[in-house]
């Protein structure tokens, strides 16, 4: 329960949020005075101003800008004229003094700063809302260092704001219609979760650790390197990257780097982290890039926030975009079903016709006039109120920056092509015979649990219909050629769990560096399978 200063607080920050946004001319977000127009259905309409909107979060400070920051990538949310508008925003956050940073430093690192460092620069390379970054040099070990500290006190202020955000929130739910529209509590939830992520330093530090390792033998880009004993919830001491920014490379060509091999550095590393990783950058726009001027290769930064596709999704992202690519509207539909991303509601006459027309335009098309495709058909599905998966704009608005990016650096950038070789590689992978193994491993474990829930399942039922809690209407037909179908359902099922375990162990006479044992056993499921099929469903019929 919260102690009567906290309620104080948090009843003077109200007030001051209410003043912000009533100067900006938004105050009817957050009104609790005003009464609905409407007092049946208990809302009231007013124009959202989406300058007033970015001006009111960029006064009220961290917490707010972030939350700006998050909803500028959701404009199937909050509309594409907010989402541009809060493109604009800006950190006005004073810089903290040196001092009070000093002292997060030495209480985080467990001892004095001259012990730790032997130079540390006093003035910051950057400042931001939560926290600011130092040049410094080890001194045991005389490297160069970037120091990102948070600013003493943010977790509080962030923490206090997000309580007052989740109750404005619910009021604002409950009385403007404009904003019930993209559930602002959700959101609210959503942004929650991501900055108290981002509050704590330790994820960023596990998360350049695990991409790193992603990428170990592709030389073609880094990863700063992080001092773990150095590094904390509160500090992060990291490798130090000067180089070039990416957008000095536009159209350019400097100390022998050209634009040309630095897009297709990016567009390989980027689709790599998307599509074959499942642990991609969130945020990967010009700031978050740079060329190292020493080793001359592409460095990302700023990777506190990756998003995480798991393997499924992946898969199905591949096969969405081959049939965007070919110009399939109707598979293409069915796939957006089947991914969640459109619910059956949603799949109206209108939207089928707009996805169409956009297909449409694209037949017959080469790789490299492709571009945009996918923001396009992302603002198709807004343009009809579809709320989308979160991922699926993520990856929307990723894939609209390296395009940008891409295009910037060289003007013959081709991003439809990068997209069609990643999916296709993604696709031909799902059947490689040992992911095959991988997955037939995996439905054998779901069977065992299976067999061993099935006896009390069983007993569960039996007791159900004795009670008369559970009818059963029987009709008896065709038992035998039942029995015969399950038992080569069966047969097939052991052959196909065998041949798993036979690549998965990779032993015995091997044919393309795969067991041939196991290639044998799926190419005769195959045969079998084929067969049951052909009996059973079209001979029958």
């Amino acid at each position: 329960m919260a102690s009567r200063e906290e309620i104080k607080e948090a009843s003077q920050r109200i007030k001051e949020i209410r003043n912000v946004a009533k100067k900006y001319n938004v105050g009817h977000l957050i009104s609790e005075s005003r009464k609905p127009k409407d007092p049946s259905q208990g809302e009231y309409e007013d124009e959202l101003d989406s300058s007033g909107i970015r001006m009111a979060l960029e006064e009220l400070g961290p917490a707010y800008v972030k939350l700006g920051q998050l909803l500028c990538t959701r404009p199937d949310l909050v509309g594409n004229e907010i989402a541009e508008e809060l493109t604009k925003l800006r950190d006005n956050t004073p810089v903290t003094p040196f001092e009070e940073i000093r002292e997060v430093i030495e209480t985080e690192l467990g001892q004095p700063l001259d012990e730790v460092y032997s130079e540390f620069e006093e003035e910051p390379l950057g400042s931001a809302s939560i926290g600011q970054v130092y040049k410094a040099t080890l001194k045991e070990t005389g490297e160069k260092v970037a120091v990102k500290v948070q600013k003493p006190g943010s977790y509080d202020i962030v923490a206090a704001d997000v309580r007052i955000m989740v109750y404005l929130a619910e009021k604002a739910d409950r009385y403007i219609t404009k904003t019930r529209t993209f559930n602002l509590p959700a959101i609210i939830k959503e942004f929650e979760r991501s900055i108290f992520k981002e509050l704590d330093y330790m994820e960023e530090v596990m998360n350049i650790q695990k991409i790193t390792k992603n990428f170990e033998g592709h030389d073609y880009v880094k990863y700063p390197k992080v001092y773990p004993k150095l590094c904390t919830n509160r500090i992060i001491n990291m490798e130090l990257v000067q180089g070039y920014n990416v957008t000095e490379l536009y159209d350019n060509e400097i100390d022998g780097i050209s634009g040309k091999k630095i897009a297709n550095d990016i567009v390989e590393s980027y689709f790599k982290q998307l599509m074959l990783d499942g642990f991609f950058h969130a945020d990967p726009h010009p700031g978050n890039m740079i060329v190292d001027k020493e080793e001359k290769k592409l460095c990302y930064l700023d990777l506190g926030m990756m998003g995480i596709l798991n393997e499924n999704f992946r898969s199905d992202l591949a096969q969405l975009i081959l049939l965007l690519l070919g110009g399939n509207a109707n598979s293409l539909v069915k796939q957006l079903l089947y991914m969640k991303i459109i619910s059956p509601e949603q799949d109206t006459e209108e939207l089928r016709m707009d996805i169409e027309d956009l297909v449409n335009r694209y037949i017959g098309a080469d790789l490299d006039q492709m571009d945009g495709v996918l923001e396009k058909l992302i603002n198709t599905m807004i343009k009809h109120g579809v709320t989308l998966p979160r991922e699926f704009v993520m990856i929307g608005r990723g894939v609209g920056l390296i395009e940008d990016i891409g295009y910037n650096l060289d003007k013959d950038f081709n991003i439809g092509e990068a997209l069609q070789r990643f999916s296709k590689k993604l696709v031909v992978n799902k059947f490689n015979p040992v992911n095959v193994a991988k997955g037939s491993y995996d439905y054998l474990l779901d069977v065992e649990h299976l067999m061993k829930d099935l006896p009390d399942r069983i007993n569960s039922t039996l007791t159900k219909v004795e009670k008369g809690e559970i009818k059963v209407n029987l009709e008896l037909k065709g038992l035998t050629e039942l029995k015969n179908q399950l038992s080569a359902s069966l047969i097939i099922s052991a052959l196909i769990i065998g041949s798993s375990l036979a690549i998965l162990s990779n032993s015995g006479p091997k044919m393309w560096d795969t067991s041939a044992i196991g290639l044998f056993g799926f190419l005769l499921s195959a045969v079998l399978g084929f067969y049951i099929v052909l009996k059973y469903v079209i001979l029958d019929k």
